[in-house]
């Protein structure tokens, strides 16, 4: 009988050959792959759709919760983005052998970088199943293996499309093993993945915050992570108020269930007592549950007091925390001290304010006039993302092509030695 270890160290043996094979590919031969894989999305788009219900069905039987269910979901337009997604991604340029900063040294050597696949990247998630056909296509094009361990909860909508990627690859004439789903759902396979040194050169957990804590505490291979998605928009008091309704609105309600939702809205002093109460009206249309300072509490009184603990939270529903803030500076030091240095942005017509807040705030992404829900690899250009990083090393924000190689040196010689 095959041991889970067993059948681990075998999926993680047959992507390091893979790899070694798509490291030799044409990017014609990459791209031709991903175009066939979006067609096999939109032409099996009701089989994806059925196999997605069965999953619901199970996760509603078994408790999840309504951000767990809505990552879940799969329905026409959310398949029709995946496979947009897949076929902008073949749109880019492929990052692999891009030779850069090429320079004659005095010695007449040229040095340069060349950009290099990791090799064979883990992948580790929860509910989402775009996430499947996302890591899949970003992992083919930029010329890595990928081993792609979802969550038990989305088991029958990832095999359906794993079953369109590989009708994919067959199509171009690329290995099989270039993409592998672990068809296990014990929770050992998981351990075995992130301890695989030998044949995974990075592991990339999305999901809830267990999930990622326990990769991140056990893992031997290197980590690409966000932990938490604790998000904010600040409206200064010189914003156009259309803006800022229109900004702040959308960054809360416009999906509750993701990382990159607003859960703190700072507000100017100035201008609290005029877009508040708009703003507030737009909530409890939609159901958002507002949790404020004393501040706040004084425009809206039927605000639930904000404790200090609502500030850290990530909520992933409709609730929102309200702090009124003196400015700018005031506004920062909030973001400094409680921001998961995820996505942050500032509503203002000052040129000089959005400068020092895009300089000042650090965190993978920092907008000025956007709604944080834009913090996104498809919307970023990039054509999908493989996750999110708010980590320093070695990328941040939305992970797509470039941030899946790395880079080596080069160096052109004419005979030349140390002397």
């Amino acid at each position: 009988m095959t041991t889970i270890k067993n059948y681990m160290l075998d999926v993680g043996q047959r992507a390091k050959v893979a790899a070694r094979q798509l490291s030799r590919a044409a990017t014609g031969d990459k791209n031709a792959a991903l175009h066939a894989m979006a067609d096999a999305l939109q032409e099996q788009a009701q089989t994806l759709i059925s196999a997605n219900a069965k999953d619901l069905h199970a996760a509603k039987e078994n408790g999840l919760d309504a951000a767990m269910l809505d990552r879940l979901t799969l329905n026409a337009p959310r398949i029709a983005l995946m496979a947009e997604g897949l076929r902008q991604i073949a749109a880019l340029a492929d990052p692999v052998g891009e030779i850069t900063g090429l320079k004659y040294q005095p010695s007449g050597l040229q040095v340069g970088h060349m950009r290099v696949p990791l090799g064979v990247v883990g992948m580790i998630y929860e509910s989402r199943p775009n996430v499947t056909a996302d890591s899949a296509a970003l992992c083919l094009k930029s010329g890595n293996a990928v081993i792609l361990r979802g969550g038990s909860e989305a088991i029958h909508s990832n095999k359906a499309i794993a079953a369109c990627i590989q009708a994919g690859l067959s199509r171009a004439g690329l290995p099989a093993d270039v993409v592998q789903v672990v068809e296990t759902t014990d929770r050992a396979a998981v351990g075995e993945l992130i301890r695989m040194r030998e044949y995974v050169d990075v592991i990339v957990p999305r999901g809830g915050k267990g999930l990622i804590e326990r990769v991140s505490k056990e893992a031997l291979v290197p980590v690409i992570k966000h932990l938490d998605g604790i998000c904010h928009v600040y409206i200064d008091d010189k914003a156009d108020l259309d803006k800022a309704i229109k900004v702040a609105y959308n960054a809360k309600t416009q999906r509750y269930g993701t990382c990159n939702t607003m859960e703190t809205l700072l507000v100017a002093d100035g201008i609290a007592p005029r877009v508040l109460p708009e703003l507030a009206r737009l909530y409890q249309t939609a159901g958002v549950e507002l949790r404020g300072c004393s501040r706040t509490r004084d425009i809206l009184p039927g605000c639930i007091v904000a404790t200090e603990e609502d500030w850290k939270t990530e909520y992933l529903a409709p609730i929102l925390s309200i702090r009124i803030v003196t400015g700018l500076d005031e506004a920062i030091d909030h973001i400094q001290t409680y921001s998961s240095a995820h996505t942050d942005s500032i509503v203002t017509e000052d040129f000089t304010r959005a400068r020092r807040f895009l300089r000042e705030v650090d965190s993978g992404s920092v907008m000025v006039n956007a709604s944080t829900r834009l913090a996104d690899g498809f919307e970023y250009g990039l054509g999908a993302e493989i996750g999110i990083s708010n980590d320093k090393l070695h990328v941040r924000g939305p992970v797509g092509l470039e941030g899946l190689t790395s880079q080596k040196f080069v160096v052109l010689g004419d005979g030349h030695v140390r002397k």
